[in-house]
């Protein structure tokens, strides 16, 4: 068993990065809701514990919160903003609205000499975000930092182990914010660092192995990272019991299916292309609507799937690619972003599979690369790019046709490998076939072809973006390349919308 980390949720927009500061630091944490009982925390037997911020105020009715004797089970506890403000509140402190408000990056002076600021300097900066404050604090505490508009920025505890700040420490505006989350979880929790990829590989391949035992197990292979390392994940752990059916809806980019297949030739399992494209195609023939086009697309894919699987019989062990987030998500409470996931409820509707096979459940998707590359990946599927499940097929606006999607699989080639040539900063960047046509000149003829979008953004969370500013001289490049590559296309715009208002996917 790994030394844990516990978070306790209380609504937080970032509980995932707290969780994920704490792992990048060799140290195991889970996420749980902030009204966890007692009896579940000691059963969890965690090394410290972190309570996240979160949108409320204490003092508000139905206020998330949690039990006064939290505070006195003996078991070091860190509060980040919501978390210092219910620490006070529930010791017999004072929380008021503030007289100013803080948000954003504020000049913070803290005590070096107390446990969380250890080894820094006395001037720091950090992110704000809070409308209450801490205007007393409990007895037995001290305070351990200030700002202009904040006389207790930071309180502690010593004698008990309970830390507070009230700025956020896990965001990257908070330069030294690492180093105070190292400072609790080594300084005060004693953490070994006894959690580590290799660890969890190990640990995953053993239980996989009591698990399964000589059964067939059947994946469904996307291509994308999450079903790619769960098949070399259980190639290593069970070979060729482990059955990948990779449905090829002829809907992919160009050359990904045909490296799909050579990424996994030399793992020990079995693969099964099914090339399923005539069929794909056949229903999606004349269909315009975005959403009739990805409820079709869905279908079709698991009935491809379904007639697959029935060549083996009766199996009992289905392996999906949930991760950590797909958990935290489905089974929010008071979180701001709260929604459920297709793989996390259970086994799917009408199929004959008794069992999952999940063995990246406790994984964040950064995790999941990093496993990805041990068990010998190639980077082109560790960092794909997302990818949407109906592929090229809500990138081509209106009817989906061969044509069109050889010509968007080579403008898309064009853009990317510019892209990448160039060494563009973007998160993530694609080609759109539009349903328009505009009059262009190719030689001395006059020529009536479509227009062709390129995207590429900025972002962190995919849940909000910014377009890249891509240089000029990469964009004259890519459309002068398609122009002159690609028949079909007479023009090439560039979007420069942001989400909002737009989404990154055009459909």
């Amino acid at each position: 068993m790994n030394q844990t980390i516990l978070v306790l949720d209380f609504g937080g927009q970032y509980k995932e990065l707290i969780a994920r500061r704490v792992r990048e630091m060799n140290v195991l944490s889970i996420i749980k809701p902030g009204d966890t009982s007692l009896d579940e925390i000691r059963s969890i037997d965690p090394i410290g514990i972190i309570l996240t911020g979160g949108p409320n105020s204490v003092y508000a009715k139905d206020a998330p919160t949690c039990k006064k004797e939290l505070f006195e089970m003996g078991i070091p506890i860190l509060g980040i903003c919501y978390g210092m403000q219910l620490m006070a509140y529930k010791l017999g402190g004072e929380v008021i609205p503030c007289k100013v408000s803080e948000y954003g990056k504020i000049d913070v002076t803290v005590d070096t000499d107390g446990e969380l600021f250890k080894g820094l300097d006395e001037k720091q900066i950090a992110l704000m975000s809070h409308t209450d404050y801490v205007a007393k604090l409990p007895d037995g505490f001290k305070c351990t930092a200030k700002t202009k508009d904040c006389p207790n920025a930071s309180m502690a505890d010593d004698n008990k182990k309970l830390y507070a700040v009230q700025f956020h420490p896990e965001v990257e505006h908070t330069p030294n914010g690492k180093a105070m989350l190292r400072n609790f979880v080594y300084g005060v929790c004693k953490a070994s660092g006894d959690y580590t990829m290799e660890g969890y590989i190990e640990e995953q391949i053993a239980k996989v192995k009591k698990q399964v035992g000589n059964e067939t197990v059947i994946l469904g292979l996307s291509g994308g990272v999450d079903s790619s390392v769960v098949a070399a994940l259980l190639s290593k752990a069970i070979g060729n019991q482990l059955v990948c059916i990779f449905v090829d809806h002829g809907l992919m980019r160009k050359n990904e299916g045909d490296e799909v297949e050579a990424a996994f030739k030399d793992f020990d399992l079995r693969f099964i292309r099914a090339n399923a494209k005539d069929r794909f195609l056949e229903k999606l023939k004349g269909v315009t609507d975005p959403e009739t086009k990805r409820k079709i697309i869905g279908a079709e894919f698991i009935n491809v799937f379904q007639d697959e699987a029935k060549k083996f019989g009766e199996v009992k062990f289905l392996a999906q690619g949930t991760i950590y987030p797909d958990v935290i998500e489905s089974g929010a409470k008071n979180s701001a972003n709260i929604k459920s996931h297709h793989n996390v409820g259970g086994l799917p509707k009408d199929m004959s599979f008794k069992e999952l096979v999940e063995p990246l459940r406790g994984l964040f998707k950064d995790e999941v690369r990093v496993i990805g590359k041990k068990l010998g990946l190639p980077d082109k599927l560790v960092y794909r790019q997302p990818f949407p499940g109906p592929g090229l097929a809500v990138r081509i606006i209106g009817d989906i046709t061969e044509e069109k999607l050889e010509i968007l699989r080579e403008a898309d080639a064009i853009f990317t490998g510019e892209m990448e040539a160039a060494n563009v900063k973007a998160n993530q960047y694609f080609a759109v076939l539009t349903n328009m046509r505009s009059v262009g000149v190719m030689g001395d003829s006059r020529t009536y072809d479509y227009i062709l979008a390129l995207r590429a953004v900025v972002t962190s969370d995919f849940m909000t973006a910014e377009c890249c500013r891509v240089p000029h001289e990469v964009l004259e490049k890519v459309a002068s390349r398609i122009a002159n590559e690609v028949d079909g296309v007479s023009r090439v715009v560039y979007d420069i919308s942001g989400k909002p208002p737009a989404t990154i996917e055009w459909e």
